[in-house]
């Protein structure tokens, strides 16, 4: 049984309807174990320093941790850095060296510099010898015949990025597409994921960029015409 952690701190929720999108499409894949972990200030002592032992131990266990913050003044959590700062042990022997990592996080602009959040979680993976999944879809939302419903609306590509109004109701945000975008996102990494423990073969999915295909059909320009393919 491949296992998959989706470790995460949401403020207000909507980063946490963020996270249950993913793990379900975790748990859309056969053979694959999900645990979520959602993280809180109560797991942080008077001075700032992780306490939750045992969430560390079962952390050991996972073949693959994505990782999520909503992103506060362009960075994650004070909560969440609490506990990135508290894997210090599992650093030191290396306890997540190869195994698989992503990361996801929300804010309530559509930019709040979200690429800065998800570059200090790829930045901290590296630094634990893990590997990245990044998201694996095109960006939408970039065109004319495009909708704000489309999956991966934000262009991402080192992982989910979701929108979340702060004035709104909690359960209407993320949008549809932020959702959809965040559950395809968790097929993939857990797709990923059981391939390499040898428990399934992943056929990578392929698809072409809407955005390029409609400036190409503007410009009356064929693919094959325009790039190296086939």
């Amino acid at each position: 049984m491949t296992k998959v952690a989706i470790v995460y701190h949401s403020g207000g929720n909507r980063t946490g309807r963020q996270a249950e999108a993913i793990a379900r499409g975790c748990a859309s894949v056969p053979g694959v174990e999900t645990r979520t972990y959602s993280l809180s200030a109560s797991q942080v002592g008077p001075d700032m320093r992780w306490r939750d032992r045992e969430m560390m131990e079962e952390l050991k266990e996972m073949d693959g941790i994505i990782f999520g913050s909503v992103t506060y003044f362009g960075t994650v959590s004070a909560v969440f850095k609490s506990f990135l700062e508290g894997t210090f042990g599992l650093w030191y022997d290396q306890s997540f060296k190869d195994k698989w990592a992503g990361g996801f996080t929300n804010s309530g602009s559509f930019n709040g510099d979200k690429q800065v959040t998800l570059m200090m979680l790829l930045t901290y993976a590296a630094q634990m010898g893990m590997f990245w999944v990044p998201m694996g879809d095109h960006p939408g939302a970039n065109h004319a015949e495009a909708s704000q419903d489309d999956i991966n609306r934000l262009g991402a590509f080192l992982g989910p990025m979701a929108m979340s109004e702060p004035d709104s109701d909690p359960s209407q945000f993320p949008t549809p597409g932020d959702i959809l975008t965040a559950e395809r996102y968790g097929e993939r990494f857990a797709s990923v994921v059981r391939h390499w423990t040898r428990e399934g073969n992943y056929v990578t999915p392929r698809a072409v960029d809407a955005a390029a295909t409609a400036a190409l059909k503007k410009a009356g320009i064929s693919a094959s015409d325009a790039f190296l393919t086939s």
